[in-house]
């Protein structure tokens, strides 16, 4: 079995890249990296064809992570057909995605903190209108919860 992983944020420059990034990299080394899409987009369209902030490269690359070849885009439709995981950063986009969703959607849609309830906090924080230091928190959050979306993929895709 294939399966799909999207991470959603706002304006998909931020949260929703650094968790690509992160989650390809990890899916990478555990050799799935052929049999799982992977992507992010926001709910709005801000930032369409835009590269990550640069603030979030830099942050990614200093641990390791590439996000060069992400460009910002807007959820559409028929992502609910794509990806079989769906995980909003914070509850405001949770409340659009569940607008968007169409009734027959059988996938998981969740907040993506949610998967690791021991990090303390259900909302990833924007770091957009703040320093370096949320970028950080983003990443240092991001892979706590990396390799519970991993293993809970793995089983999945073993069924």
């Amino acid at each position: 079995m294939n399966a799909g992983v999207l991470f959603v944020c706002m304006g998909n420059i931020c949260r929703s890249p650094i968790a690509e990034g992160v989650f390809r990299h990890a899916a990478a080394q555990a050799g799935l990296l052929e049999r799982v899409q992977i992507d992010s987009a926001g709910t709005h369209g801000y930032h369409a064809g835009e590269p990550p902030d640069r603030r979030a490269v830099l942050a990614a690359k200093n641990r390791g992570y590439d996000l060069a070849g992400i460009r910002a885009r807007q959820l559409e439709r028929e992502d609910f057909a794509r990806f079989d995981w769906i995980f909003a950063m914070d509850q405001a986009n949770m409340r659009t995605l569940v607008e968007m969703r169409p009734r027959d959607y059988a996938g998981h849609l969740g907040l993506y903190l949610d998967l690791a309830p021991e990090v303390g906090a259900r909302e990833m924080p924007d770091p957009y209108y703040g320093g370096p230091e949320g970028f950080e928190r983003v990443l240092d959050l991001t892979e706590r919860v990396t390799p519970a979306l991993l293993a809970k993929l793995t089983r999945a895709m073993r069924r």
